[in-house]
């Protein structure tokens, strides 16, 4: 369970990584409008509110609550890598890529685990 929150836990940190960097700079090459701030603002609206819930289940480990935010992290980042090839920037394919493909790992293994760890739990009835 541990390396499935990892997982879990560090493609949502990279996602707001990114966020935080737009909504703080941008490169200087770019030009910074009005649109393109508010876009920015937009993407961080989305990406900072789903890994504070996600780092919360991290440190909680309510399993049904992983295998959700995980499932929307990993096609989150799947979607990444489409803006990469949109973009024609390997960077931006491959990056995100590593952590798409690790994603359903984490989720497969928590899956595995889910019955296992609420059979564990006090108060809960097998089934």
């Amino acid at each position: 369970m541990r390396i499935a929150s990892l997982i879990t836990a560090i493609n949502v940190i990279v996602a707001s990584g990114f966020s935080i960097a737009g909504l703080i700079s941008l490169p200087t090459h770019y030009v910074l409008t009005e649109a393109s701030s508010i876009f920015v603002m937009y993407a961080a609206a989305r990406t900072l509110p789903l890994a504070v819930m996600t780092l919360m289940a991290v440190y909680k480990r309510p399993v049904s609550a992983l295998l959700i935010l995980g499932t929307l992290a990993g096609i989150g980042r799947a979607a990444d890598c489409l803006v990469g090839l949109v973009q024609h920037d390997p960077g931006k394919i491959f990056g995100p890529m590593g952590i798409a493909v690790l994603q359903p790992y984490a989720v497969a293994t928590l899956r595995k685990l889910g019955p296992q760890l609420t059979a564990a739990l006090p108060g809960t009835i097998p089934g």
